[in-house]
C-alpha cells in the first residue's frame, strides 16, 4: 500500500542516489553497469540497510523508516542540510497514518507589508507559498515588466519562466540556475501538501507543455531560502547585476519577500536608479499604478 507522501520519499531517495558515483563513495564501479549512479544494494549497504527493506522504501511501499534510518540514509546519500530535511519532512509525513491538515486558505499580503514595498528603493516583490507573485513596487515592476500584462492565474514565477511567448526583452542570463532555484521552492512547498489544487495545476501544466521543465522537476533539488546573483539585461539601461535574497514573511508555510539589491555606488546601482527614473516618467505619462 503506498501514499503520496510514501512515493514523494522514494522518488526524492531514487534522485539523490542516481547522482552518486561508485567513487564517490570509494567504491570500484565494476563490470558494466545498468545504472549511471549507485545501484540499490550499494546505497543499501552504505547505509547499514538491507537491500530489500530500502528497495520497499524507494518503491514508495509501507514503510516507516526511524530517524536513525533516515540519519544514516543522509549519510549515505550525502544530502546537505536542506535536502536533509526535506527527507525528513517526506518520512514524517509518510509515517503519520493521516496528513497533518494545512491551511489552504486564500494567501494575503498585509497592508503594513504592501507600505513597506512602496517605501522601498530597490526592486522587491512578495511571493506566494507556490511561487505565485501577491505583491511588487514599481522598482519591482520596472526590471522585471507589467504584471499587470498577464492575468491573476498566470502571475507565477514558474509559469512566467517557462512561458514560450514571452520576448525575452528582460532576461536573467543563466536561466537554468534560476529554474533550479524556483523549481527547488517548489518541491519545497510540495513535499508539505503534495495535493494542494494551485500545485498539481501549476506542476501538471508545467510537465505536459514543457520538456525542461519535466528534465529540471526530475532532479527533486530542493530550496528553502534562496539567495544569489542574476544578471537582467534591460534594453534601455544595458546589463544590471543584482544579489537577491528572499525573506521569509509570518505563517506556516508563508508568502516570502525577494528582494534585488546592487552593491552600493556602482555602475550597476547607477543604472537600476536610471531604470527607475525612465519607468517612473513613463507612469506619470501613461497614468500607470503599481501593485
Amino acid at each position: 500500500m503506498t501514499n503520496l507522501y510514501a512515493r514523494a520519499l522514494g522518488d526524492f531517495l531514487r534522485a539523490r542516489r542516481s547522482r552518486l558515483r561508485p567513487h564517490d563513495v570509494g567504491l570500484e564501479p565494476g563490470g558494466r553497469r545498468k545504472v549511471t549512479g549507485l545501484r540499490r544494494e550499494e546505497l543499501a549497504l552504505l547505509a547499514g540497510l538491507s537491500a530489500d527493506y530500502y528497495q520497499r522504501m524507494e518503491q514508495g511501499r509501507d514503510v516507516r523508516p526511524s530517524d536513525d534510518v533516515l540519519d544514516a540514509l543522509a549519510g549515505a546519500l550525502d544530502l546537505d542540510d536542506e535536502e536533509r530535511r526535506h527527507l525528513f519532512t517526506l518520512a514524517r509525513a509518510a509515517r503519520r497514518p493521516a496528513p497533518a491538515r494545512v491551511d489552504r486558505g486564500p494567501e494575503r499580503v498585509p497592508d503594513s507589508t504592501r507600505r513597506l514595498l512602496r517605501v522601498m528603493d530597490t526592486p522587491a516583490v512578495v511571493l506566494g507559498r507556490h511561487l505565485d507573485l501577491l505583491a511588487w513596487n514599481p522598482m519591482a515592476q520596472a526590471l522585471l515588466g507589467d504584471p499587470d500584462a498577464y492575468p491573476p492565474h498566470r502571475l507565477n514565477m514558474l509559469l512566467l519562466l517557462f512561458d514560450d511567448a514571452l520576448t525575452g526583452e528582460r532576461s536573467c542570463l543563466d536561466w537554468e540556475r534560476q529554474a533550479l532555484d524556483y523549481i527547488g521552492m517548489m518541491r519545497v512547498a510540495v513535499a508539505t501538501d503534495p495535493t494542494h489544487p494551485r500545485a498539481t495545476a501549476i506542476v501538471g501544466e508545467l510537465s505536459i507543455r514543457s520538456a525542461e521543465f519535466r528534465r529540471l522537476w526530475a532532479r527533486h533539488d530542493v530550496r528553502e531560502s534562496v539567495s544569489g546573483t542574476k544578471t537582467f539585461r534591460v534594453p534601455e539601461v544595458g546589463d544590471i547585476v543584482l544579489d537577491w535574497d528572499t525573506y521569509p514573511l509570518p505563517g506556516s508555510p508563508g508568502p516570502v519577500m525577494l528582494v534585488y539589491t546592487a552593491e552600493p555606488g556602482s555602475a550597476d546601482a547607477d543604472r537600476l536608479q536610471l531604470l527607475a527614473s525612465l519607468h517612473a516618467t513613463r507612469s506619470a505619462l501613461t497614468g500607470e499604478h503599481s501593485c
